[in-house]
């Protein structure tokens, strides 16, 4: 049976595997466009797709989910290929695994582990990294036919590419239980010491735009174009794991923060869901949400869908939540007839902006249309101060929109209108 020798921490680099779909039916999306995703997913850590295929279920098979002649399709294929790994794009129960493992002769991983195994490698925070272990520990916990000894190594990875091989160790499930104890005490600390940074920022205050989208919508790429930061933004899914966060203006405010988000994918894990809502309740307490679509993509409606059902796991939207905003990207990378038809939409629809983060047009639109929405609710006050109280006059500008002013008796009178947060901190200065 064929395993994985990692070097150092380097995730299987170059390993050769097939992608497998089972294709039971009533997918919002098409076949091809499934199993180029699964292929994106592991290309995204350096595996070698030598192969993708389909089958047709009419009834998934309780010991191997597929049937006897798809598996041995499969076995054949890995052999011709030498391939070392079969990913399935579906959840596998661990003894479909194992099933698959023995009839397959290669190691074998579900959609779930891919996307674990993927997070693993790319969470860079202490924080993440808790999240990513306490997941896989979730997904694993009942999956007899793996190893624990990443419970023991601080490197990188969890165990699925990188472990020491099918040697079917029965886990010391009092010490996993604890390692998971731990692990929710440590992240809870994380959540309250984040909560406490929520706080501070809301009595400064300054508002929160978080983005949010499908993975390789774009989000990074855009995050830089509006705040001149590096983050890393490749055409890889799951580039950006840790949330970034950095201060940008905007028409209207002289500060906000803008915060970037892990990417959502169909069918995303619910021990990813649950582990990482720490990290997404900046979304949630965030005060305009961007929902940024690849606008060309052929599945970009079913990928919008994917991503409200997961703002929705986590408490974002309805009535009391915050208002979501719909940011069309990449028309850069559309044809004439699409760009016509995506601009024309974008022009007519409510709540949606057409850009090209990479080339930068819409961008100064969608600054100004997120600089309105953040100040809306802004009424005119009128503010008296000493005409020497330079300090405050320069911060009624800067903060504000100054309508009118008058000078009676060394003292200033101004007209400004201001939201009810800026007035709160104008009010607040020592």
């Amino acid at each position: 049976m064929s395993g994985f020798q990692r070097e150092g921490d380097d995730f299987a680099r170059g390993a050769k595997a097939i992608v497998a779909l089972p294709d039971q039916g009533g997918a919002a999306r098409s076949v091809d466009a499934r199993l180029d995703e699964a292929a994106g997913l592991a290309e995204a850590i350096g595996i070698d797709v030598v192969e993708k295929v389909s089958f047709k279920l009419r009834q998934p098979k309780p010991a191997t989910l597929f049937g006897s002649g798809q598996v041995e399709s499969l076995a054949t294929a890995a052999r011709a290929q030498e391939a070392e790994l079969l990913i399935v794009d579906a959840p596998l129960s661990p003894i479909q695994q194992r099933n698959l493992e023995k009839a397959v002769e290669t190691k074998v991983i579900d959609r779930t582990g891919l996307i674990l195994e993927i997070f693993g490698e790319r969470a860079a925070t202490a924080e993440g990294r808790l999240q990513v272990e306490l997941a896989h520990l979730d997904y694993q916990a009942g999956r007899l036919v793996r190893s624990w000894t990443h419970l023991e190594r601080q490197r990188g990875g969890f165990g699925f590419l990188g472990g020491p091989g099918e040697t079917q160790i029965e886990a010391d499930r009092r010490m996993i239980r604890d390692r998971m104890a731990k692990l929710r005490r440590e992240l809870e600390q994380v959540s309250r010491t984040r909560g406490l940074h929520r706080a501070r920022r809301q009595r400064a205050p300054w508002p929160v735009v978080a983005l949010v989208g499908y993975t390789n919508a774009g989000k990074s790429t855009l995050f830089n174009r509006l705040t001149g930061a590096d983050v890393m933004a490749e055409n890889l899914l799951f580039a950006t794991l840790d949330p970034t966060m950095r201060q940008i203006s905007l028409p209207g405010l002289d500060k906000a923060i803008l915060s970037d988000t892990v990417g959502f994918v169909s069918d995303l894990p619910t021990q990813l869901v649950a582990a990482f809502r720490a990290t997404l309740e900046e979304v949630t307490a965030a005060d305009l949400i961007l929902h940024v679509r690849d606008i060309g993509h052929p599945d970009t409606e079913a990928q919008a869908e994917d991503v409200a059902h997961v703002l929705e796991e986590i408490g974002v939207g309805g009535p009391e939540g915050a208002p979501i905003l719909e940011v069309w990207n990449k028309v850069d990378a559309l044809d004439e007839e699409g760009r016509t038809r995506v601009l024309t939409e974008a022009t007519l629809g409510e709540g949606v902006i057409a850009v090209s983060a990479l080339s930068g047009e819409g961008i100064e639109t969608l600054r100004t249309i997120v600089g309105r929405r953040l100040t809306e609710g802004a009424r005119l006050r009128s503010v008296r101060v000493g005409a020497a109280d330079g300090a405050s006059i320069a911060w009624l500008h800067q903060h504000g929109e100054v309508v009118n002013q008058t000078v009676e008796d060394d003292q200033l009178t101004i007209a400004v209108r201001m939201t009810e947060p800026e007035w709160q901190r104008f009010l607040a200065r020592d």
